[in-house]
């Protein structure tokens, strides 16, 4: 069987590198793919965000299966428009999407589904939001709505970066679009977790638990970052943690977005705050 795999990053990367070794596997074929996974598959110079030519390089190509690793082609719809050309496509459809591509859209669906999250409000407006930051209890979080990179969430201690976090998403407009609204949520302590499954859209299974390394400074100190580097198994995800993750968060998010028309078909991940029993 031939496989197709969206992406150029780490992530696809790994991806590459497992889906190899299935002896049901005969051809890897990549877009755009990197140097390193030129050594085991063929790679074509087709962007992620590049929707129609990742079909047309579909149909032409007719692998058996397209594993779509990043956010972005998943939120522009290109499982749907595999789908409907007759292509099996392992990933969310853009519908399903927006649990990863709208804070606001997955933090409301959490609220209705009983997930626990910290308390939120959304602005779409600059003055509203830096309205409720003078009256705010620091630390605050504020977060882009849209997908940023990893980097559009800001841990705020003072007044003063709360306006410039709300000045960079808002005004400046750091991460384009994915900056018209902001999430405004409660701090919470714990020990950060990610947390990951894998779901047909009715049924999820855990796929298991990592931790990253997220601020760019030593002591976890600084913005933000995409991502630099990840280990596991995480040691704060105990087998029975990981039963409260599957029984309170995971089935009911799957659950939710099935009755909500967008069912879920992909890896699930959910970023978690543990501070002892508190999830």
């Amino acid at each position: 069987m031939k496989v197709l795999i969206v992406g150029g990053g780490g992530r696809e990367d790994a991806l590459c590198r497992k889906i190899g070794m299935s002896p049901l596997v005969s051809e890897i074929v990549c877009a755009p793919g990197n140097a390193g996974m030129a050594v085991r598959a063929r790679c074509e110079p087709v962007g992620t965000k590049d929707i129609d030519g990742l079909v047309s390089l579909a149909l032409a190509e007719k692998p058996g299966l397209t594993v779509v690793g990043p956010e972005v082609p998943l939120s522009l719809g290109l499982v749907d428009r595999l789908e409907a050309e007759g292509l099996k496509a392992f990933g969310p459809s853009k519908a399903a999407s927006d649990i990863e591509g709208s804070k606001v859209f997955s933090k409301r669906f959490m609220h209705g589904c009983g997930i626990p999250t910290p308390d939120f409000k959304v602005f779409e407006r600059m003055d509203d939001a830096a309205s409720e930051i003078a009256g705010a209890r620091f630390p605050v979080v504020i977060k882009a709505d849209g997908l940023a990179a990893g980097k559009g969430v800001f841990v705020c201690g003072t007044e003063k970066e709360a306006s410039d976090a709300l000045d960079s998403i808002m005004r400046d407009k750091a991460f384009g679009k994915s900056g018209d609204r902001v999430v405004m949520e409660s701090f919470v302590r714990g020990e950060e977790v990610s947390f990951f499954a894998l779901s047909d859209g009715k049924t999820v299974m855990p796929f298991g638990a990592s931790q990253d390394h997220k601020r760019l400074l030593d002591g976890d100190k600084g913005p933000n970052t995409g991502g630099m580097g990840a280990y596991t198994p995480a040691p704060i995800a105990t087998p029975e943690l990981c039963k409260r993750v599957m029984r309170e968060v995971m089935e009911p998010a799957v659950a939710g977005m099935a009755e909500e028309g967008r069912p879920y078909k992909g890896v699930l991940y959910a970023g978690l705050m543990v501070d002892g029993d508190d999830i």
